[in-house]
């Protein structure tokens, strides 16, 4: 079963992308190299990463004498047939224009990164070590700039901390001094001792827990001072019938 479609759109991971990236560079390296040995074409590719990083397979002895021949296969043309008219000649000026300065940038990349050194002038090389000190030096500043404004931030969020842990603090503090103070342990005895004797004065009492007692007016006890074992007890009367 062979393989689906595949829906070709841009990797949003960056590692993703990166490694994606990797694979399919290295394939059409190899695929340039196979085609320029075995039809014997010349074959120069150019591949810049999102990084702007170079890397370009080339079948002859030099990139640049290649790019002359696809510029005169493909300008030629212009260059020996001027434009009739000041319309296509105001363009072609323009696209000969815009040509030079982006090879001079091309150039100057790759100088900046440390590449094609060697027909460069002292003077030149000076110029890039400025230039290059000069990017150090701003985006060191930059740097510092933004690590000062995240260390003012971080200082007012302690400050704030201190402040909020001082008042925490002093409440505590106040109830502290408030339990251990004689003078508020006494009022607090007072204040008990108030409550009691209000609760004496004024005592509240439930009448349902109290039934009164009815007497037996009947009952008759003899008292005898010999002693209670000697008390007489009316015997209990006897039931004859039985």
């Amino acid at each position: 079963m062979g393989r689906g479609k595949v829906e070709l759109k841009r990797i949003e991971n960056k590692i993703n992308q990166q490694v994606t990236f990797a694979k399919r560079r290295n394939g059409l390296l190899k695929k340039a190299y196979e085609l320029s040995v075995l039809c014997d074409a010349e074959v120069a590719l150019i591949v810049f990463s999102n990084k702007g990083k170079l890397c370009e397979f080339c079948s002859s002895s030099s990139m640049l004498k290649t790019l002359e021949r696809y510029r005169k296969a493909s300008y030629g043309g212009l260059e020996h047939n001027p434009p009739a008219n000041d319309a296509e000649l105001s363009s072609y000026q323009e696209y000969v224009r815009l040509k030079g300065k982006y090879e001079v940038l091309q150039q100057y990349q790759r100088n900046l990164l440390g590449e094609d050194l060697g027909p460069l002038s002292v003077k030149e090389l000076d110029q890039i070590e400025n230039q290059l000190e000069s990017s150090v030096k701003a985006i060191r500043s930059t740097r510092n700039h933004f690590m000062c404004d995240q260390l003012l931030e971080l200082q007012k969020k302690e400050q704030m901390l201190r402040e909020a842990n001082r008042m925490l603090k002093k409440k505590v503090d106040e109830k502290a001094a408030a339990i251990h103070d004689p003078q508020q342990l006494l009022w607090g005895a007072e204040h008990k001792q108030i409550t009691f004797n209000h609760q004496i004065q004024n005592p509240q009492t439930d009448q349902r827990f109290f039934q009164p007692l009815e007497c037996n007016s009947t009952l008759q006890t003899r008292y005898n001072p010999n002693g209670p074992d000697s008390t007489n007890v009316p015997p209990l009367p006897q039931n004859h019938n039985g």
